[in-house]
């Protein structure tokens, strides 16, 4: 065996120091061999998986969950204190009641709009947070900041750092998954389940129903047993190569990622197979729908279904579209907020509440937590010369559902328009800090040190809604 040279050791010393530092920027994570590998929570959790539905656009919440008496009384008087406000997109007009009736719900008597009324029949299982805040009143940075706690971009998703903390029970799935509307994918994309800075593995894998992940299927004319020994050599030179590079996080990544698409072949192919689920399932989500994108999306949601009882860590499921235009694809009712609507909610409504029932029915609710949430609310007027409702951040409603959370629980509240969170103010870093809390985990020792700092899902701010936990 040949001495080491001065170079040598140099570079086998830079190697060891590496390492220890790979170590300490992956804590919890400290394995880039297997980054995905279940970790312990920092305590006892309440849920195992989360499942977050977000509706791109700016649902109005005066409309659909935020139910405000005294907006129906004073329906075509000005907003007091309001004169000449300008909100995002210029100049508003009177206040408008609901377009949607509100009743009664449940047991619970909690009112919610016919807007989704399959959704309001199960108001008794919703814990309701009517007094969410947001930081920007344009899509894009609202978005980044509902999916990443920043308005900028460039910063990890929420299911990002929840791969990144407690890893995955399934090492034939991705950890995350995206799930985009049939339409399309929302204003900022993949900012929505990137890693940004966090190690690329973190990242969500987006696929739908319809648009499977592409290029697992083994070709014709390979057989099997090749495909398995090709496989088997190549990681025995990816280990080799791997080894010799302990703090390149990318090549572990992609290695990782490899791998996993491997395991997918069979794996991923089976959950995306929606055909052995029974017909009394697709009859009651909807996926053989007339209303193509009503379908698709039901497809969608019984997708998420089967990832979440496979163990997927974190499901991200979208409803509404950019490309398609304001309010076109998405929940954006700036002009003609009726007849959009009248579009949208029936593909939205069914096959949501299918999902959450099936949830609930399957038992998969105990330990799973649902988190309805959609980029800012509403005004309660209409825009001036127009038939819709411009954005809103200062008061808005987003609803969890499952592990954890109090069912027919209603915290905080706007004002009695519905234009600004009075009551228990809540903003996107506390949302946040519960979804964390509810998994087991400390918003405030959930870090990742990068450029110069310790950077946090939560950034320097949030707090556990304590309230709203069961």
């Amino acid at each position: 065996m040949l001495s080491p040279t001065r170079r040598d050791w140099f570079a086998h010393a830079a190697t060891g120091l590496g390492g220890v530092a790979l170590a300490s920027l992956l804590a919890p994570a400290a394995d880039p061999a297997n980054p995905l590998a279940p970790k312990k929570p920092h305590f006892a959790p309440k849920a195992k998986r989360v499942l977050t539905i977000f509706c791109s656009g700016a649902v109005s919440h005066v409309d659909s969950w935020d139910y405000k008496p005294e907006l129906v009384k004073r329906d075509g008087q000005p907003l007091p204190s309001s004169e000449k406000l300008i909100t995002f997109q210029g100049e508003n007009g009177n206040l408008v009641q609901p377009v949607w009736k509100f009743k009664p719900r449940g047991k619970s008597g909690k009112m919610v709009s016919d807007l989704f009324p399959k959704l309001a029949e199960l108001a008794d299982d919703l814990c309701f947070i009517h007094s969410m805040t947001a930081k920007s009143n344009t899509h894009g940075p609202a978005e980044n900041q509902m999916s990443t706690g920043f308005t900028l971009d460039g910063f990890p998703s929420a299911g990002a750092w929840v791969s990144y903390a407690i890893g995955s029970e399934n090492r034939d799935l991705p950890a995350f998954v995206a799930i985009p509307d049939p339409r399309g994918v929302p204003q900022v994309g993949p900012n929505n389940w990137g890693s940004a800075f966090l190690p690329a593995v973190f990242q969500g894998t987006a696929f739908t129903a319809d648009k499977p992940i592409p290029h697992l299927h083994r070709p014709a004319k390979v057989s099997k047993e090749s495909d398995d020994a090709t496989r088997d050599f190549l990681k025995l030179l990816n280990d080799e190569h791997r080894k010799a590079r302990p703090d390149d996080t990318e090549l572990a990544a992609r290695i990782a990622g490899h791998e996993l698409a491997a395991r997918m072949q069979l794996k991923a192919s089976e959950v995306a197979d929606l055909s052995k689920e029974p017909k009394s399932v697709h009859e009651e989500y909807g996926t053989g729908d007339a209303n193509k994108t009503k379908a698709g999306f039901a497809r969608n949601c019984l997708l998420a279904r089967r990832l979440l009882e496979r163990d997927v860590r974190f499901v991200q499921l979208f409803n509404g579209s950019y490309a398609m235009g304001e309010g076109v694809g998405n929940w954006d009712g700036h002009k003609t907020l009726k007849a959009q609507y009248d579009v949208h909610a029936p593909i939205f409504d069914g096959p949501c509440a299918a999902l959450l029932t099936d949830l609930k029915r399957s038992g998969l609710l105990k330990d799973t937590l649902v988190v309805w949430v959609t980029e800012f609310g509403r005004m309660p007027t209409f825009q001036k010369g127009a038939s819709g409702r411009d954005h809103n951040p200062k008061g808005f409603t987003v609803w969890l559902a499952g592990a954890g959370v109090k069912p027919a629980f209603s915290y905080g509240s706007t004002d009695e328009f519905g234009h600004k969170a009075v009551e228990n103010e809540a903003t996107i870093y506390d949302l946040h800090a519960t979804v964390l809390h509810l998994l087991g985990l400390d918003h405030e020792r959930l870090t990742y040190y990068h450029n110069g700092i310790d950077r946090r899902l939560t950034d320097v701010h949030g707090s556990v809604i304590k309230d709203v936990l069961a």
